[in-house]
């Protein structure tokens, strides 16, 4: 048996046939991503914004409150911004002399003493092959469809911890799965952890899991085939630190619990930092 007062929680309060995870701030209902409103801390429902309205003192509007329009409607910011962001980087690397590849792409060698530069976990994360555009083309095209459904249910700061989390996440599979002397680049990590995190949520809201599954295996297989020249390794990382993510998310999605879930999201970073550490440095050591 489920708890059915549980189960409607995870829907809008102003529309009970959307998902989501996000609370206002004030009164604790559930609100989708239409209906938040950004908050100096967290969001706030129509209703609380219009009693804050009506509370407040008359002033002009500020030329900032119509840039932020597009996140006052639950537009997914977050997810245009890491699309935005990458495509800049991937700009910056086609400048000769610039050096950005060579400056922010991943190997296990760089979570050891010999170049300590654990940073480029996740740095690589915003990196992709000059020399194949479809590279790019299909992880932002991935990013923008798992952006629009994770952004508005989860909340832009969770989603955002979510990616990079898994970003890095898809750096250490690779120390631990691949050769020391790999190197790698490309949001895939990150984006398995965005369908890791997925797969977690729609099991617990018993959403239908077939399709979600198949496209996960394809996705999965398509980095085995031989020359491919795709990490694998980075893609398992990646799916496993989203699906820890998402774990955690949803235990610790109550407000009273908002400390908890920063606590732990913290502790599986350092947690992620620390293996990638101790496996390269043993890996390096044996090599």
């Amino acid at each position: 048996m489920t708890d059915a007062g549980a189960e409607r929680a995870n829907f809008c309060y102003r529309h009970p046939d959307r998902q989501s995870f996000v609370l206002c701030q004030r009164c604790g209902r559930t609100v989708c991503g239409e209906c938040q409103t950004a908050a100096p801390v967290g969001v706030i429902c129509p209703e609380c914004m219009r009693e804050q309205r009506a509370s407040a003192p008359r002033t002009k509007p500020a030329a900032s409150t119509r840039l932020r329009s597009a996140a006052d409607r639950g537009a997914p910011v977050v997810t245009y911004s890491l699309i935005g962001i990458t495509a800049f980087v991937y700009l910056l690397q086609w400048i000769p002399g610039l050096g950005v590849t060579n400056a922010l792409f991943f190997s296990p060698v760089f979570m050891t003493e010999v170049f300590p530069e654990p940073w480029r976990a996740l740095t690589s994360v915003f990196l992709h092959s000059t020399s194949l555009l479809f590279h790019i083309l299909l992880n932002m095209y991935t990013l923008w469809i798992f952006g629009r459904l994770l952004e508005p249910m989860l909340g832009r700061g969770r989603f955002l911890a979510l990616y990079l989390i898994s970003g890095i996440a898809g750096s250490i599979g690779v120390v631990v799965f691949a050769d020391p002397g790999s190197q790698v680049l490309g949001a895939s990590g990150a984006i398995f952890g965005l369908m890791g995190a997925f797969v977690v949520i729609q099991r617990r809201l018993g959403g239908n899991m077939t399709q979600l599954y198949i496209l996960l295996a394809v996705n999965l297989a398509i980095g085995f085939i031989p020359g491919a020249n795709i990490s694998w390794q980075a893609h398992l990382g990646g799916l496993i630190g989203g699906a820890l993510v998402g774990l955690v998310l949803l235990e610790t999605r109550s407000r009273a619990r908002l400390g908890i879930q920063i606590g732990l999201l913290i502790g599986l970073t350092v947690a992620l930092l620390a293996i990638g550490w101790l496996v390269a440095t043993w890996k390096i050591g044996a090599f």
